[in-house]
């Protein structure tokens, strides 16, 4: 397999494969020595409060054993349905050191999306926000048998009684009424981890490398999202790759990242910081630029991750151009296409060379490749093949391995890669070719010197602000509108947001129905209708209503021709 990875001849000096037996481990054992190394040292700095790692600690293993005492065993997932404020993280590690599986639940999805989530997953326990729980939760718990337990949060948790006061009062803090649910455990976090009923000492559950420690979902071109299972393996082994290749070195950082923790990319940024012993500055709102901006100047960070839409916003934000980043060593960009010109926009003003573009997925635990962090990098290259990594393009026609310089599927082997999709074996099959595989759905292009470039998707995806929007998935549920009769959705340029993208839904009325001569009734209608079963981003900008779509000599509805369509 080495004298194929010629890319490695790019890699910054030093860096190279690391030995298999540094990721037989699990997170909760790799981790532990922070604790005791950096107790003292905030963990999580959130809205002007300090959460330090020694009261992570204790607040983790209070949950751990909260949830011991509920009778929750090894292998149980517990969903965290919640923003990126402190209570997530005490969840998440209370949870893998119960020994428990953590799947991260987007506080977005609508009712049906969630309660597909905790259905599909088994899923024993939420830990959700109060206003998420009166407005959702308790639309669903009589049909979720499996859970059995649930978790209540509020954003002004670990704010000043001042601060909570004012946000409640401002309307800034969502609030929701708690209420008992039948059949059902309903406590509040605030008294599990700062009250005196659980014991701050490790809960002693031995966790093992082939436990799961996450069932993070993704979607799929057909069929509902499907759950990725990574194990602690995939978790620590992709960990300490990265921190390799970017020379990240224990308790000398401090990050700052947009990316929501219930997303894989936000997922594995906190994990590496605290598995490293950095200060990590919570935002529990990405869209809050001005707020970003305060925290950056109070802070200054060594490290910005973020969506490329999130940086264009920084962009567009006098207050960041003003802002001194000398310090700031560099900006991570993933999850969606980072336009070049945006690029040198961001590099003009925190410095040129600080920007790495990455690439991964869900089921890749999740990144497979990065610019050098030293060495060369390429604008609009996603980077080359990180170590222990074995990468190679094939082609979506014959299967076969395209030579340098021809697109190709990009298919991944290596220790990050998913142990496959919870109860889907089929799914896992085809998701892996007969040589081991695993087939990402994106076409790239590698030159000579290793570096990737992304030129298109075999999966109908659409991307919105770094969230992936699956076309089938949003044409099978508005379907279900009577008065749909054919429905095609595409994603079309966001003038206002380069990288980003807009969803378009194509819609032939079923002849006869009350709303069919009625265009901008029935566009009211199906956009009502989706922001009932879709997920805010899911939700189409625009319903264009057509007499007929047009179709391909199969009879397929010939996207192609929508997408030259002139937008009217």
């Amino acid at each position: 397999m080495e004298n194929e990875r010629f890319w490695t001849k790019s890699y910054d000096p030093g860096v190279g494969d690391l030995s298999p037996d540094q990721w037989e481990t699990s997170y909760v054992d790799a981790v532990r020595p922070t604790f005791s190394k950096f107790g003292d040292k905030t963990a999580y700095a959130f809205m002007g409060t300090h959460v330090r790692f020694a009261d992570l600690d204790r607040y983790a293993n209070r949950f751990a054993r909260m949830l011991l005492d509920n009778g929750f065993k090894k292998g149980d997932v517990v969903g965290i349905n919640l923003p990126n404020i402190p209570e997530y993280g005490i969840a998440w590690l209370g949870t893998l050191r119960a020994g428990c599986v953590v799947s991260g639940v987007s506080p977005l999805l609508s009712a049906p999306e969630m309660k597909h989530q905790l259905t599909d997953s088994k899923a024993r326990a939420l830990v959700t926000l109060d206003a998420v729980f009166a407005a959702t939760v308790t639309k669903i718990a009589d049909q979720l048998p499996d859970l059995k337990l649930v978790v209540i949060a509020s954003v002004g948790g670990f704010l000043s009684p001042v601060k909570r006061f004012l946000g409640k009062r401002l309307g800034k803090i969502p609030q929701g009424r708690v209420t008992p649910l039948a059949g059902k455990s309903v406590v509040k976090i605030e008294k599990v981890i700062k009250g005196a009923a659980y014991s701050g000492e490790d809960p002693g559950v031995a966790v093992t490398p082939d436990d799961i420690a996450y069932i993070q979902y993704t979607g799929g071109t057909t069929g509902l999202p499907k759950g990725a299972q990574l194990s602690h393996r995939n978790v620590v082994a992709d960990l300490l790759i990265v921190q390799h290749w970017l020379h990240w070195e224990k308790g000398r950082g401090l990050a700052l990242s947009g990316f929501p923790f219930f997303h894989i990319a936000g997922l594995f940024f906190n994990k590496n910081c605290i598995y490293l012993g950095w200060t990590q500055v919570l935002i529990p709102n990405p869209r809050d630029t001005d707020h970003i901006c305060r925290e950056i100047k109070k802070y200054r960070p060594t490290v910005l991750v973020n969506v490329p839409s999130l940086f264009q916003m920084l962009i567009a934000n006098p207050a960041f151009k003003t802002l001194d980043h000398s310090g700031l060593e560099g900006c991570i960009s993933a999850a969606s296409p980072f336009p070049e010109e945006s690029q040198r926009q961001l590099e003009n003003i925190v410095g040129e060379g600080k920007l790495l573009e990455v690439y991964g997925m869900t089921e890749t635990a999740p990144l497979t490749t990065m610019n050098p962090m030293q060495g060369k990098k390429k604008l609009g290259h996603i980077g080359l093949p990180l170590p222990n990594t074995d990468l190679c393009l094939k082609s979506t026609e014959t299967g076969e391995k395209v030579a340098v310089g021809q697109p190709g599927e990009i298919c991944v082997k290596g220790p990050q890669v998913m142990v496959g999709y919870f109860n889907q074996p089929e799914e896992t099959a085809r998701a892996f070719d007969t040589e081991g595989y695993f087939h990402t759905g994106d076409v790239a292009i590698q030159d000579e010197e290793g570096f990737l470039r992304i030129v298109d998707r075999t999966k109908d995806m659409i991307i919105v602000g770094g969230f992936k929007v699956f076309s089938r998935r949003v044409e099978d549920i508005l379907s279900e509108h009577p008065a749909i009769d054919m429905i095609a959705t595409i994603g079309r340029a966001n003038p206002e947001r380069p990288g980003s993208e807009l969803v378009e839904a194509y819609v032939k009325p079923t002849a006869g129905h009350p709303l069919a001569g009625d265009r901008a009734a029935l566009e009211k209608e199906i956009l009502a209708f989706a922001k009932e079963k879709l997920s805010p981003y899911e939700v189409p900008k625009r319903v264009h209503v057509l007499d007929e779509l047009p179709l391909t000599p199969v009879g397929k509805v010939d996207k192609k021709v929508l997408r030259k369509q002139d937008d009217k």
